[in-house]
């Protein structure tokens, strides 16, 4: 549990999983006053006891953060004021809002705009747009095409360049005041939701195996031992998943499929019997039809068109067999909710989370996926529908007894697309057809750096944790990926690492967004419709 700093002379630092401490007197006032890691029931390596992720969908950073902390405050609009002290972040500096080398200039959706249309977040696309560094052609290569609309407004290529500020997204700019976000973090590779969702759980896409069984013949469907294509593009390339293929393992599959070999977070959390699970919007069965269950249940989203809440390829756990829950099966008491000994396997619907809290019975890792018109992707949701789902939700976990020992992280699967002025730091290179950013083929050619399928990072994405030992309004600056939370997670409950090539191995920490020297006695409850903070 302690370990050494070898860098230091002995007797003088010791660590706490990653977390270095100045004397072992401190460790053990820490541990004295935190009750952690000494528990049986809690074997953390910091106060953090329970940690819940929720994952959204579909966001740049500069995309909510281009701005902060300064909104416009035009009329009729929620306004925000900054708190004193707030530290500014690497946003949009006044050349780039001024003098863009895209081909149009960023600008701000006000609130009534904040339905807009879905932009191509490909892997190759992506790459495309940040043009060998140059982050010059978000327009030409990841804008929407000007056909599409959003409900009854039509888009624009342009539409890729726009961000909204804290009229819009308050909620959020309202949890960056008082607790710990990050202006640095980046997805694990490019591409769209499912590498981003599995890159949360497992750190890599490789070793994927593709499936037509489901597909339509109008798909166009091939598949072979290292690749799928359809006719929209490439699932899978050199062994690895780049695309949105649906889960194998999910009866709620509807067209190609994908299974995923080796291991993810969660095998490792049930060889330790930690609880744990993973609750999404929509999963449980609305029918089951030839003993296969349907996922059918569905809301009215941003764009006026109705959604099925469950969305199978926003469920990362469902491409591992070992994890998944192919028929939905409910858990079989709210007791065993997180445990081992369940049919559900882990993977539940999110009303079963709130069913098991209400009894008693919080896991300790816990995955919440939002219905589909609340999760923030453009199209079918928006940053006020997802506002509403974000702001009930950490509510209610700020009201549960065991908020004094949780983490809330805030996290996005991928960009959209959406314009972001920050190249990625590129620590995999890949050399297959779909890559495109150092030149047609190429994302970098170091041979020791090669990964095919696996360019990355990707783009720059908001994170926020939210939590009592958070650093209050803080701006972490530390380099981090998706990988970096499967990592806190490893490394909190001690887990070990899922090896076999994951992006754990080097992920950066979030642990400079907390300070475990003390508590804080804090409860920030927002209003669900303004995000503005609750007046007692």
């Amino acid at each position: 549990m302690f370990q050494r700093d070898d860098n230091r002379p002995r007797g003088t630092r010791l660590r706490i999983g990653r977390t270095i401490f100045s004397s072992a007197a401190t460790v053990f006032v820490h541990v004295l006053a935190c009750g952690y890691c000494m528990c049986a029931q809690a074997q953390t390596a910091t106060p953090i006891q329970h940690l819940v992720v929720i994952y959204q969908e579909n966001v740049s950073f500069d995309h909510y953060f281009a701005t902060y902390p300064l909104a416009e405050n035009r009329p009729e609009e929620t306004p925000f004021q900054a708190l004193p002290g707030t530290p500014s972040v690497n946003g949009l500096s006044r050349p780039l809002l001024t003098r863009n080398p895209n081909g149009a200039p960023p600008f701000r959706f006000p609130p009534s705009h904040a339905a807009t249309c879905d932009q191509d977040h490909e892997y190759k696309a992506e790459q495309e747009a940040y043009n060998r560094g140059l982050v010059d052609r978000a327009v030409q290569k990841t804008g929407t095409k000007s056909k599409e609309t959003s409900g009854t407004t039509a888009c624009s290529p342009n539409d890729v360049m726009g961000y909204f500020d804290g009229n819009t997204v308050t909620a959020l700019w309202n949890y960056a005041q008082y607790f710990a976000m990050s202006d640095n973090h980046f997805a694990t590779t490019f591409g769209p939701s499912t590498p981003g969702a599995i890159n949360l759980i497992a750190g890599e896409t490789h070793g994927a195996k593709g499936d037509c069984t489901l597909a339509a013949p109008s798909m166009e469907c091939s598949a072979t031992p290292d690749s799928m294509r359809v006719h929209w593009g490439v699932d899978i390339i050199a062994g690895t998943l780049i695309g949105d293929a649906q889960p194998q393992f999910d009866d709620c599959s509807t067209r190609e499929t994908a299974e995923m070999t080796g291991r993810n977070i969660g095998d490792l959390l049930t060889a330790k019997k930690v609880t744990w699970g993973f609750f999404q919007g929509g999963f449980k069965p609305s029918s089951v039809v030839n003993a296969r269950a349907r996922c059918e249940t569905a809301h009215t989203g941003s764009d006026g068109k109705r959604k099925a809440d469950y969305i199978p390829h926003h469920q990362p756990f469902q491409y591992y067999r070992s994890t998944s829950n192919p028929k939905h099966l409910p858990p079989s008491s709210l007791a065993l909710v997180g445990h081992n000994e369940d049919q559900a396997n882990h993977q539940y619907d999110l009303s079963d989370f709130w069913d098991a809290v209400e009894a008693g019975n919080l896991p300790a890792v816990t995955y919440l996926k939002a219905p589909a018109y609340q999760d923030g992707h453009a199209g079918y949701s928006d940053p006020l529908a997802e506002q509403r789902f974000l702001v009930e939700t950490i509510n209610r976990l700020q009201r549960l007894p065991q908020w004094n020992h949780m983490a809330i992280v805030i996290a996005y699967d991928d960009s959209d697309g959406w314009y972001d002025h920050v190249m990625p730091p590129i620590v995999r290179h890949s050399n297959t057809e779909e890559d495109a950013l150092t030149g047609p083929g190429q994302c970098g050619d170091s041979p020791t750096l090669m990964s095919p399928g696996r360019c990355g990072f990707g783009p720059r994405l908001p994170l926020l944790v939210i939590s009592p030992w958070a650093k209050p309004n803080f701006v972490d600056h530390t380099l981090t990926d998706q990988a970096s939370i499967l990592r806190f997670i490893e490394d909190n409950w001690q887990l070990g690492l899922i090896g076999d090539g994951s992006a754990d191995e080097f992920a950066g920490s979030l642990l400079n967004m907390f300070d475990f020297r003390r508590s804080r006695e804090v409860q920030l409850l927002l209003e669900a419709e303004t995000g503005r903070k609750v007046v007692p």
